[in-house]
């Protein structure tokens, strides 16, 4: 049983689709390792093959064009082990099979977080987003280790993003009033993002699929934090996007608990201009499908009024 070569990512997500190619393989890997694969179960969503082994473990495989996102997911979870207060998954074991590298980690206890966020209360939003707010905090205060040698560079990637954002945004249909402030704020963004500050480590998705939540007393908070595949290195901001857009809403106490748990005390007009145009320099920045606002293209006429729309105060 061999594990087969793709030259591009569609082809790869064609035939991981049907799990019967690769189960069995992936059961072979497991067996090798003296793993139970009594009850398997395969997680059709995410980017690689990823199969959970009963309740406590998972195998992740990585296809050779995705070698990078191994790299990143083996360095970050031995880089942050011992040094987060949030449970994150361990390495059990890893190896490569046919050029493809796996990891074999445990498996977090929890609910998907993108499974309870909907219905929680508004107090509990707000507390969820600052305990978010600090363990973005928690993981940026980590030393680099060899995460220092992700690519690509901060400033590197930051340059390319600005170079191709007016073209990114105009083929996502970003509405021509949003299209037309772009210029300004990438000239506001060379001046407002740090290209040489000491980089920390940037998990890039601090989004609902991919933490853990657990209810004690009638309370949820976070329990775990997975997908450390997308890593960067670079400026601490980056990373208040995701919950800004996907969680936060607009809502001023929610957006002043994300920031007060990260550790900013004061929301200025710098500070919106800066996550303004980080937001639409993300790499996977697409307004449109990502800012969680009711009829938010509507109510702003502008970039500026869009700032204020998603981080109000």
């Amino acid at each position: 049983m061999k594990l087969p070569q793709f030259t591009n990512a569609e082809s790869f997500r064609a035939w991981r689709s049907a799990s019967a190619r690769w189960l069995p393989i992936a059961l072979d890997i497991a067996r090798s390792h003296g793993l139970d694969i009594s009850s398997p179960h395969v997680f059709a969503t995410g980017t690689n093959l990823v199969i959970g082994l009963g309740e406590t473990l998972i195998l992740k495989i990585f296809p050779p064009l995705l070698h990078a996102q191994f790299v990143s997911e083996r360095g970050s979870l031995t880089q942050l082990a011992g040094r987060v207060h949030l449970p994150i998954p361990e390495i059990v074991a890893e190896g490569m099979r046919n050029g493809w590298p796996y990891l074999v980690v445990t498996r977090l206890a929890g609910t998907l977080g993108s499974e309870v966020w909907p219905s929680l209360p508004e107090a509990q939003k707000e507390r969820v987003l600052r305990q978010i707010g600090e363990t973005i905090a928690a993981v940026q205060r980590a030393p680099l280790g060899t995460l220092a040698q992700i690519q690509p560079r901060w400033d590197d990637f930051m340059r390319a993003q600005m170079q191709g954002c007016k073209a990114r945004h105009t083929r996502l249909c970003l509405a021509p009033k949003f299209l037309a402030g772009l210029d300004d704020l990438l000239r506001d963004a060379a001046a407002l993002i740090p290209m040489d500050a000491p980089p920390v480590i940037l998990i890039g998705e601090y989004i609902p699929e991919n933490f853990l939540l657990a209810c004690h007393d009638d309370q949820w908070s976070l329990a775990g934090l997975f997908d450390f595949g997308d890593v960067l290195t670079g400026w601490r901001d980056y990373d208040l996007l995701g919950p800004s857009a996907f969680m936060a809403a607009g809502r001023p106490d929610r957006v002043r608990s994300l920031l007060e748990g990260f550790g900013h005390e004061k929301l200025d007009f710098a500070l919106k201009r800066r996550l303004m145009a980080l937001m639409l320099l993300h790499r996977a920045s697409d307004l449109n499908s990502h800012i969680c606002i009711e009829g938010w293209q509507e109510r702003a006429n502008d970039l500026v009024a869009l700032q204020d729309l998603i981080w109000p105060g």
